[in-house]
C-alpha cells in the first residue's frame, strides 16, 4: 500500500536517502526543513516531481508545523507515515554547554518530534493507521558527548513508547531508529581538519564501519512495510555494535585477548 510519508530534516543527507528509497518503493514523499535552499538543493538531486514535495518549515515553530502539514495533505492526501529526522547538536561538553545551547537542543530534537506527532496524530487516529519513526542516535544510551543533544535523544525514545502504547488501539505503531556515527556531510569540515579522524572513530565499532545514510533508509523501509506489523515501541540499534560494548575495554576489563 502506498503512503504519504512526511519527512523532517529532509534536505540532509539522511533525509535524501529516506525520500530516495521510500520514493523507490512507490510512495509520496513530503520532505520538510527550515533551509530553503538545502531543500531545492534536495528537490533537484532527486528529481522526482510527481510523488515529491518540499515545504519550507521549522519544527521549532509549532505554527509553521501545523500549516506545513496542512500544504502536504493538500498536495497528496492524509499522511500516512511520519519520520520525525530533523535534529542537530551543539556544545560537546557539559562544561561548555549554557542555557541557551541546551534549551535549543532539547528544542530541536525532541520537542519538534512532539509538535509533529501533534499536526498528524489526530489524522493517523481518524484513519485507523497511521506509522511514526523517530530518528534517535547511539547517544540517548551512551556517553559520547553533546549532553544536550543525547538528553533529548533519551527522551525522544521514551516518547516512542508512550506513542506505541497509547496509540496501538488507533492502529498506529511506533518505533524509533537509533543510529551511532553516520558519514555524512557534517563530518566534512571535521576530516577536512583531520582526514584521518573517520579511520580512528571506526575502531570503537564492532563491526569497524560506520553508517551510511542508506543504512538508515533501509531500516526504516522495512519498519513501514507489512514484515514490521506487530513491531511497535522498539529502539533499534543501527550502530555497527557500538553499544553493545567495545573489545578495548574488555580487554582492560579482563585481561585477555578478543
Amino acid at each position: 500500500m502506498s503512503e504519504t510519508i512526511l519527512v523532517t530534516g529532509g534536505a540532509g543527507d539522511i533525509g535524501r536517502a529516506l525520500a530516495r528509497r521510500f520514493l523507490a518503493g512507490g510512495h509520496r514523499v513530503v520532505l520538510l526543513d527550515r533551509d530553503a535552499a538545502a531543500l531545492e538543493g534536495a528537490a533537484r538531486d532527486i528529481a522526482d516531481g510527481d510523488r515529491l514535495a518540499c515545504i519550507t518549515a521549522d519544527v521549532t515553530d509549532g505554527a509553521s508545523i501545523g500549516e506545513a502539514v496542512k500544504q502536504a495533505q493538500a498536495i497528496f492526501g492524509a499522511i500516512g507515515v511520519l519520520v520525525n529526522n530533523a535534529g542537530g547538536v551543539t556544545a560537546p561538553t557539559l562544561a561548555s554547554t549554557d542555557e541557551s545551547a541546551w534549551l535549543a537542543d532539547l528544542d530541536l530534537n525532541l520537542n519538534g518530534a512532539w509538535r509533529c506527532v501533534r499536526a498528524v496524530q489526530e489524522g493517523m487516529m481518524t484513519r485507523g493507521r497511521g506509522i511514526i519513526i523517530n530518528i534517535s542516535s547511539a547517544n540517548a544510551t551512551g556517553i559520547y558527548g553533546y549532553p544536550a543533544y543525547s538528553a533529548a535523544k533519551a527522551g525522544l525514545e521514551h516518547f516512542t513508547r508512550f506513542l506505541a502504547v497509547e496509540l496501538g488501539r488507533y492502529g498506529v505503531r511506533a518505533n524509533a531508529i537509533a543510529p551511532g556515527s553516520v558519514k555524512t556531510q557534517a563530518w566534512n569540515e571535521r576530516v577536512a581538519h583531520d582526514p584521518e579522524i573517520l579511520e580512528r572513530v571506526k575502531r570503537w565499532y564492532p563491526l569497524g564501519d560506520v553508517c551510511v545514510p542508506e543504512d538508515v533508509a533501509g531500516l526504516a523501509a522495512f519498519l513501514i512495510g507489512p514484515d514490521a506489523r506487530m513491531i511497535t515501541g522498539a529502539v533499534i540499534a543501527l550502530d555497527g555494535g557500538l553499544t553493545a560494548g567495545s573489545t578495548t575495554m574488555a580487554r582492560e576489563f579482563c585481561g585477555a585477548e578478543f
